[in-house]
């Protein structure tokens, strides 16, 4: 990057205070180290990944007993074991407080508002991990929800998990066939579900949905529905169905027995975005899940017992996983469930001045879309508590950055982190002591040896490349479901390159002060090869979309004369058509930007641009439907009608 300084750099109080001062403090006494500068603290936890990450263990209280053993056949990828003898329960963890704070605010559109204490949890977790062991429900069986981003999603979760059964979830606007592709496999013995919910002010009722699923699901034994905006249907002709209240009413517990688990006892099922098949069951265990998240929120977001976490999510997103855990550290939790354009666009800064939110969390095509439409929160809000905002799911453009700092407030740390439901986390992180730079992600997370490879397999510096991690760490998935022999993991990870996990990225490093940092181009499958040159798809995201005319654009590679023809769809604002004057301007400012390859042949307007349920833009699935080939599981997509859009496109014949 050209950039000669830093867009924020925290003040010395900020750094004196921060939680990774602290335990870069009680590390460097506990190891006896001789460490003066971040850089080489982050190298020591990478080279001693057995000290940084027992430290953790020490530094974040976690609760349960670690064993002798910090890591097992560290030389295998598949195959390293951490913590091999260790004892915890997850739930416990997220349990530890017990009193009258706030643990749980949630705002249901601008329709509901909810508060749980920590007391409040841990009564209502209590009884309904009570009524499913009445159910039979035993460590390892599955239970299931399709259901909002409520209180009662995460106290299901904390009552499956409490017991060791496996907690799975889908968000309610999933299909009734997207539903059944993922939890059809994993054959779960309860489901809780919703019975409606709003979006954008509307009633969705989802319990005509509730009926099929339940079905054709076999496995179960009970159906639990939560009321929440009102089913017009009524829960007629679901069978073995309970209201969530008369559930936990039948039950007069008031402790948890929490049962002391394997570190790598599975907790939960995610699943792969599933847009060309059906989805890939990724199983990731407690205590990794548990110890990975701790480092991100109390060392990479300075989160600490007191603080207000958001995070802008449904539970279908591995980010609503990263953000329940915010409870194993005492913080609250800040829960939004609807859409995020309500009143304008300014709900969930309303939400944030109501809270008192310290740490906001979205994904970056939200905050590329409030900066379209002007949403202005620091000149409309006081946001006075607000110290960090997390941005992820999509590349964060630089002007993004620009727009952070101008248009919501000065003195924050922006963390544009990236990782995956591969990973239940994150590989490049932010960092309260850290400067942030335009457009980069501020480094690489303490204990993973992340690096860039070519495709020789060859790290690389100021050049693009794969993001890679060339050592085990503890968040890596335990299995992957109905893969006995392990064939479908080694294959989604470490076919590229053996015993490196490759994560699919397409990226490059950058280096301030020596400091590691990264910028992410785009997925490495949708990256472009005109002329077998790689580009990645965010170079030419950023250029279009700061035109004023357009509102989202989706690029693709096209098969084409022997060769491959790069392929821009526009969305435009309501009303405008495109046309060769606003062409020459899309196809002139990427040319000025970036190179003359990354010009596209085709320019073609969208009424829509297709996406998953986490706002991430679907460029295979486009590449399918333009290829003439079949979308396997259009149920992944929120919109998978704007699919037509592209198809059988005459500007792309010729």
């Amino acid at each position: 990057m050209s950039e000669t300084k830093p867009l924020w750099t925290p003040s010395q109080e900020r750094i004196v205070k921060a939680n990774v001062t602290r335990f870069a403090k009680q590390a460097i006494g506990d190891w006896k180290l001789h460490i003066n500068d971040y850089p080489a603290y982050h190298q020591w936890s990478v080279n001693s990944s057995e000290q940084f990450w027992r430290s953790v263990w020490k530094f974040c209280e976690v609760q349960g007993e670690p064993g002798k053993r910090t890591l097992n056949d560290g030389d295998k990828m598949p195959g390293a074991k951490w913590f091999p003898d260790a004892r915890l329960n997850f739930a416990q963890n997220l349990l530890r407080r017990r009193d009258t704070g706030n643990a749980l605010v949630f705002w249901g559109e601008d329709k509901v508002k909810r508060n749980l204490s920590f007391l409040d949890l841990y009564d209502e977790v209590a009884r309904v991990a009570d009524g499913l062991r009445q159910l039979g429900v035993k460590p390892g069986d599955r239970v299931a929800g399709y259901l909002p981003n409520l209180p009662e999603t995460i106290i299901a979760l904390l009552a499956a998990s409490s017991i060791g059964a496996i907690w799975s979830s889908c968000s309610p606007d999933f299909g009734v066939q997207g539903v059944l592709d993922r939890f059809g496999q994993i054959e779960p013995v309860v489901l809780f579900a919703v019975d409606a919910y709003w979006y954008s002010g509307k009633i969705v009722d989802v319990m005509p949905k509730v009926r099929l699923v339940a079905d054709k699901l076999p496995s179960l034994k009970r159906v639990i529905v939560v009321p929440y905006a009102g089913s017009p249907t009524g829960l007629g002709g679901v069978s073995n169905v309970v209201l969530y209240q008369d559930f936990t009413q039948a039950s007069d517990a008031t402790e948890i027995d929490f049962a002391q688990l394997p570190f790598d006892h599975p907790l939960v099922i995610m699943y792969s975005s599933g847009t060309t098949g059906v989805p890939k069951c990724i199983v990731h265990g407690a205590g990794g899940t548990l110890l990975q998240h701790m480092k991100e929120h109390q060392l990479h977001s300075d989160l600490r017992s007191g603080d207000r976490l958001f995070y802008f999510t449904t539970c279908g997103w591995m980010m609503w996983n990263w953000l329940v855990t915010g409870l194993a550290t005492g913080a609250t939790l800040c829960l939004y469930d609807g859409s995020p354009f309500v009143r304008r666009g300014n709900i969930l800064w309303d939400f944030a001045d109501a809270a008192d939110m310290t740490h906001f969390g979205t994904s970056a095509k939200y905050i590329d879309h409030i900066a379209k439409i002007r949403v202005e929160p620091a000149r409309t809000h006081k946001l006075k508590s607000l110290r960090a905002v997390l941005s992820t799911g999509s590349p964060l453009v630089p002007e993004a950055f620009d727009y952070v700092y101008r248009g919501i407030k000065q003195d924050i740390c922006l963390s544009s982190i990236s990782g995956g439901t591969d990973i239940i986390s994150c590989f490049i992180v932010g960092n309260p002591i850290l400067p942030v730079w335009r457009g980069e992600l501020q480094c690489l997370g303490m204990g993973l040896a992340v690096d860039v490879f070519d495709d020789d397999g060859r790290p690389v510096r100021g050049a693009k490349g794969e993001l890679v991690c060339t050592k085990p760490f503890p968040s890596m998935p335990i299995y992957f479901w109905s893969d006995p022999d392990g064939a479908k993991y080694r294959a989604a990870y470490f076919e590229r390159f053996p015993n490196i996990w490759c994560h699919g990225d397409y990226c490059e490093m950058t280096e301030h002060d020596g400091i590691q940092s990264m910028i992410i181009y785009g997925r490495s499958d949708a990256t472009l090869n005109p002329g077998g040159v790689r580009i990645g798809t965010a170079e030419i995201y950023r250029q279009v979309e700061q035109l004023d005319e357009v509102i989202e654009s989706l690029v693709i590679g096209q098969d084409w004369d022997n060769d491959v023809r790069v392929v821009l769809f526009v969305k435009l604002r309501e009303g405008l058509t495109l046309d060769s004057i606003l062409i020459a301007r899309i196809k002139e400012r990427i040319k000025t930007n970036t190179t003359s390859r990354h010009v596209p042949d085709k320019v073609v307007q969208v009424a829509d641009i297709p996406r998953t349920k986490s706002n991430k833009i679907v460029e295979l699935a486009v590449r399918h439907v333009v290829h003439g080939r079949a979308v396997k599981n259009v149920e992944a997509l929120a919109n998978p009608e704007a699919l037509e859009y592209f198809r059988h496109r005459v500007e792309l014949a010729s």
